[in-house]
This record gives C-alpha cells, structure tokens and sequence, in this order.
C-alpha cells in the first residue's frame, strides 16, 4: 500500500495514499482498534456532517466573508454535497468507540473535505481546522450532527413504515366490519369483541406512537452548532448560530432552530432520551401486536387458529408442513433489542459532566441502530405478516359459541352469583350455558333464548 505523509500538532503520521482522510483520523483509527469494521460511526451521521459542515461554510461566508471567501464556500460546499451523497463514505473508517465527544469523528469529516477540496481546487485551498471547522468545535458539531440525523431518520424512514402498517390495519378493519368474536383477558376467555374493534386497538396504538414520536422531534430540532467548546460560543461570530439553523433548514427541508441555551445542548441529552422512549413505546406495542397475531394464528389445529398469516417458508428441519410465524419473532427480537438500547442510551445521557456530555458516541449508535431495526422489520412485518392475515371466521364463530364468558349477558336477568354458577356447572358437565341455566331452574328455555344475545355484547 502507498503512504503520504500528514501532519498535526503533534507531528507526522503516515496516511494511506487513496484516503482523504489526515493525520487524527490516522490516529484514532490505529488507536481504536474497537469493533472495527463492524461497529462504524452510523452514515447517518456522517451525512449530518456534511449538512453542517456545509450550513457553517454558508453562514462564515456571509458573516466572515474575509475568512470564509467565495471559492473556499463553493469548495467546501460542492465537497459537503458528496458527502452527503454518500460518494465519499469510504473515507470515513472511524469506530463509535473512540472519544465520547465525537471529536475525532468530526476531524475525521473536516480532514476529509479539506483534502478533496483541495484535489478540486488544485492547490492548498482548504485547512480542516482553520476553514473547515471555522466557527465551530467537535463540542458542538457532534451534538448537532446527532440532532440532524436522528431527526432525518425518524421523519423519512420510521414514521413512513408506521403509517404504512396503520394503512393495513385500517384495511383489514374493514375487511372484517361485523366479525363477532371471543375477546380474552389475563389469556383467559372474556366477553366478546369484533375483529375490527380488535384490530383498531392495534392501530390506534401505533397512531399514539407516531404522535409520540412527532412530539419529540420538537426537541431534537434544536442545535447545539454556536456553542462552540463549552456553550458561551467563543470564535463563532456573532449570529452565526442563528444563520447555520437557518441553512441546515434548507439544506433539509426539515425546520430546525439554534438551542436557546448552548450550555444545556451541549452537556444534557434529554432530548434524544425523551426521543428514543417514543421509540422504546413503540417497540413496546409492535411486541403486544405481533404476540397478539402469532397468539390468534396459533394452531393450525391445537391452537386458537382464529387467523392465518402467510405461510413464507419452512418452519423445521425435522417436522415436514411445520410453518411458523417468523415474522412476529423478528420483530419481537427487535423490540427487545430496542429495549436493551434504551437502558444504554439512559446510562450514557446521565453522564454529563461539568460542560460536556462524553458518551454521544454511543448515544447516537444505539439510536440509530433502534430506528433502523424497528423501520426494517415493520416494513417487513408489514408486507409479509400483517397484509396476508385473513380471519378464520368458523373457528372464530365456534370459540364465541363455546366461551362460557358469554354468561355475562345474564347477570342483569339472574344476578352475577347465579350466573357464576351456571358457568361452573356448564364447565364441570361439559354442556351449554342454556342447559345448565334451565336444568338450575334460573330461566325457562324460552326465557334463556328471549335474553340471550351474544352479538349485542360488542
């Protein structure tokens, strides 16, 4: 492999000669031999890098043209553009296990696009601290970047494949208007429901999720970018913070505003926090959902088999025809993954220290990585699980005729302790609920038939 040399304050490195990157991203990629290859800075965030390293390059531009000229904003920003094209992502090597403030991340970007800058300009345009990290510090550029990509990917990848399975449901509710059936508590028989009022328990569960989710975005649109290293925004010219919340707003047509207060974006991370419990709620309902599908498909024969769920490949090595209910397993997996996500995101969020918080690193890893495993296995749940369920309507119309909750409708005619009793006795003797009400003398046959309505429990 050829080298080139590079240089930083504390001298030379060699550098591989095809990379962009320089000297500190050199170091820390030797010095953090963590999960290499495997537990990467998320491309979300190197996309953010390039939204706010461009925005900064906008707003120096405008407020220190003598320092941020023309052709070095036209530059950097046509640099910033492949990076947030994903074209450059190959220059970004760093693990999410290296320092806690992001700073070798955020100079593994300045270094990158100082030289391909250059490359462009054909000459020695571009310094990655000087002109690339002009107004700013990885203190505020890092907790920026988190903002901008978890925002990214909760507005235009989760929210999306929620509302597509909402859709779903709300087909099937239709699908299924008038379908009376058995409902259960405590995985006990209960009074009966219909299938659509048990599938708009689904849904609404997810439309609460999505406002959750909305809710906390207000939150994450503020930037900490201004604050510079420890919140009172020295080397950043005035204004400079409301000017890049302003360009990163164009930039991705999502509205973002500077943090009132720099010296809490800096150090607290409530707001991801708060974020990542909507996240943690909906992976909360996604396991109720899917435990209530593979529960109802259960079967075919010795289960409740009150659905079917598509059949989508081999459920056993030994047992031939066995098919299983994989996808509910997946996302059930995922939603425990998600859970164990939040507990670290909690830990690491509690470790703000004095003027800076040294665990965003794996913050925004856990974070990612939950937004990512709940959109890919709804969108999969979704196409492959939820679109396929048809209801079993026979088996479903024998379980309501043989639940002995259906005695309810009698307490108002012969009182809960009397109906209590002709369900036991329904129960010990194996026989219908209007034998043994009649045969305990409670109600005549006629009188039994004249009250007893199941369909209008609902």
């Amino acid at each position: 492999m050829d080298y080139r040399i590079e240089h930083d304050s504390m001298g030379e490195v060699k550098v591989p000669a095809d990379k962009y990157w320089g000297a500190q991203t050199q170091r820390s990629h030797e010095n953090f031999l963590i999960g290499k290859d495997i537990e990467t800075m998320p491309e979300e965030v190197i996309t953010a890098f390039g939204i706010l390293k461009k925005a900064a390059a906008e707003a120096n531009r405008s407020l220190v043209p003598e320092r941020m000229t023309d052709e070095k904003y036209r530059v950097i920003s046509a640099v910033c553009d492949e990076v947030i094209s994903g074209k450059l992502k190959e220059h970004f090597p760093l693990v999410v296990w290296q320092t806690g403030s992001g700073t070798q991340s955020n100079m593994n970007a300045n270094e990158v696009i100082a030289n391909r800058g250059n490359e462009i300009a054909g000459k020695t345009l571009l310094h990655p601290n000087d002109d690339i990290n002009m107004s700013q510090s990885s203190n505020d550029t890092f907790p920026t970047a988190i903002s901008i990509a978890s925002v990214t990917i909760l507005e235009d990848r989760l929210i999306p494949a929620i509302k597509a399975l909402i859709s779903t449901f709300e087909r099937l509710e239709e699908e299924n208007e008038g379908v009376v059936k058995c409902g259960r508590t405590h995985l006990q028989d209960a009074t009966p429901i219909t299938f659509t009022q048990e599938i708009s328990g689904w849904r609404t569960s997810l439309e609460k999720d999505v406002c959750q989710i909305e809710n906390a975005l207000c939150g994450l649109k503020e930037l900490a970018l201004g604050g510079t290293a420890v919140g009172t925004g020295l080397n950043a010219p005035e204004g400079f913070d409301k000017k890049v919340a302003k360009a990163v707003s164009e930039i991705t047509g999502k509205q973002f505003i500077t943090a009132e207060n720099k010296f809490h974006a800096l150090t607290s991370k409530d707001e991801i926090v708060f974020a990542h419990g909507a996240v943690k709620a909906l992976a909360a309902d996604m396991m109720k959902i899917a435990n209530d599908i593979r529960w109802l498909a259960s079967g075919p024969r010795l289960g409740l088999g009150e659905i079917k769920i598509p059949e989508n490949e081999p459920g056993s090595s030994i047992m031939p025809g066995k098919v299983n209910p994989t996808q509910c397993e997946a996302v059930t997996m995922v939603a425990v993954q998600v859970m164990g996500n939040d507990a670290a995101i909690g830990f690491a969020a509690s470790q703000g220290n004095f003027e800076l918080n040294v665990f965003m690193p794996v913050i925004i890893y856990n974070f990612i990585q939950s937004v990512r495993l709940l959109s890919d296995a709804i969108i999969s749940f979704d196409k492959n699980c939820a679109s396929g369920i048809t209801a079993n309507r026979e088996k479903m119309q024998a379980n309501l005729n043989n639940s002995l909750m259906l005695v309810t409708a009698l307490n108002p005619y012969i009182g809960y302790e009397n109906a209590a009793k002709t369900a036991k006795k329904a129960y010990a003797e194996n026989i219908t609920l209007k034998e043994a009400c009649v045969e305990l003398g409670f109600l005549s046959k006629e009188e039994f038939d004249r009250v007893f309505h199941p369909e209008d429990m609902v």
